[in-house]
Order: structure tokens, then sequence, then C-alpha cells
């Protein structure tokens, strides 16, 4: 189990990037899959400082989103079309061919779910994948309870993300709303993940993921057999995990 503590959020934000940077340099053809959220902002805005000052080629990468929010338009901030489009894809200049997403609106999530992953699997399959962290353990949407042998499916949010998006785009009580997400398994078959937690509010939970069992109660804890994860933390979030004995 590789994990790495980075002393502060420039740092960890540094490290993080260039994960994603050295990746690119390293094959120019690799297959990148990204979260959104809090944790990974500043993560993509600093790859692209990296590219602006180093101009590595990036005209050849795939970058793909974890998951999306379904029910709302892509152009809504909060849809993770957008906030990579915004904070990385765009500045970066990634043409929408090698930008891949899963859909906010679709009348078969099934069948698109199943396009999705059999392009990246023309593609030649997940190179890197940079996952977050749920406050809950979540991976992408998947939450506690979610099988670790599940493919990508469209399923349910968390109530307060439900909630927040709902102040946010005015929609009713009765409009749909949900998350389209690779799977468990998919995620589990990328060839290295990097899993990055930063935070108080992250304690407790990385904790779980590392030292607790393995159970889909805790969906990251499937993250401790994977042959190359790297598990990226803030000292904040590191501050109550035995790292010694971890390693």
């Amino acid at each position: 189990m590789k994990i790495t503590v980075a002393k502060n959020e420039k740092v960890f934000d540094t490290i993080a990037a260039s994960r994603i940077a050295g990746t690119i340099c390293a094959n120019p053809y690799s297959v990148i899959g990204l979260s959104t959220g809090r944790t990974t902002g500043n993560i993509h805005r600093e790859v692209c400082r990296m590219h602006a000052e180093a101009d590595f080629d990036v005209s050849k990468v795939t970058f793909f989103g974890l998951d999306e929010v379904t029910g709302v338009d892509r152009e809504y901030f909060g849809a993770c079309y957008a906030m990579l489009r915004d904070e990385i894809c765009g500045p970066l200049g990634i043409s929408e061919n090698n930008f891949l997403m899963l859909p906010t609106i679709s009348d078969d999530f099934d069948a698109a779910c199943k396009a999705f992953t059999s392009e990246l699997t023309r593609r030649g399959g997940i190179d890197f994948l940079m996952l977050g962290l749920g406050e809950n353990g979540h991976l992408g949407f998947n939450q506690p309870g979610s099988p670790f042998g599940g493919i990508a499916w469209h399923t349910v949010m968390d109530s307060r993300l439900e909630a927040r998006i709902r102040r946010e785009t005015g929609l009713g009580p009765d409009a749909p709303l949900g998350g389209a997400t690779l799977g468990i398994r998919d995620i589990m078959h990328a060839r290295r993940i990097v899993l990055v937690a930063k935070g108080d509010n992250k304690r407790e939970i990385v904790k779980a993921m590392l030292e607790g069992p393995v159970c889909s109660d805790v969906p990251a804890s499937i993250l401790q057999l994977h042959p190359d994860c790297e598990f990226l933390l803030d000292a904040v979030a590191a501050a109550d995990i035995n790292i010694k004995s971890l390693r």
C-alpha cells in the first residue's frame, strides 16, 4: 500500500497534478479518468499551469469523467462535464473527441453506460484514474452498499448533494435526479489509481478506508486490494492513521 502525505495544500495539489502530467508525458496516448469536487479543482488548474510552463503534448490524450450528475443540463455549473471542461479540458485545448463523459440526459442510461465503457475499452482501457473520496467512502456515485462487482450504472446520489442541486437549479421535488458512474469493477480495472483526500472532514473516513475491513459499507476500502493505488493525503486527513503499520 502506497501512502503519500503532503505537508500542506499547495504541495498536495502539486503532487497530484504531477501524477497526471507525468502520465501524459510517459504515454501521450494515455486514457485518463478524472473526478470533480472541492478536492480536485485546484489539481486540474495546476496541471494546466504545468502545461503552460512545460508545453508537453496533450493532443492525443483521452480525458474522461468518472461520473456525471443526471437530470440536469450539462451546461449547469455543477455538472461534471462543465467542471472538467472549465477546469482542465478547455484550458488544455482537448478536443471533444478526446473528452468523454457520461450523459446528463438519456432515454436509456443502461445503453449509454455500456457505450461509454465500450469506448474506453476501444481506446485501450483506463491507464490512470484519479479518485476523490466521499465523506461516506463513496467512489463516484457508488454509495455505501454498492456491489464490488458492479459495472457502469445509473444510480442515486447522496441526499445532501441532491438537495443542493435542487436549490441551485430550481428543480422541484418531482424532477428526477441521479448519477451515472463507472462501477467499482470498472474502477478496479484501471491500471493505476491515485486517490486524493484532504481536510478534517475526511479524517474519519480515511481511517476506515485504510485501516478497516474491505467491505461495501466503505466502497473505497476495496482500493486496499488494487495492485497500483497510491493514497495521496494531506497531513490533516492522515492525522488518525498509523502510517507505519500500513506500509
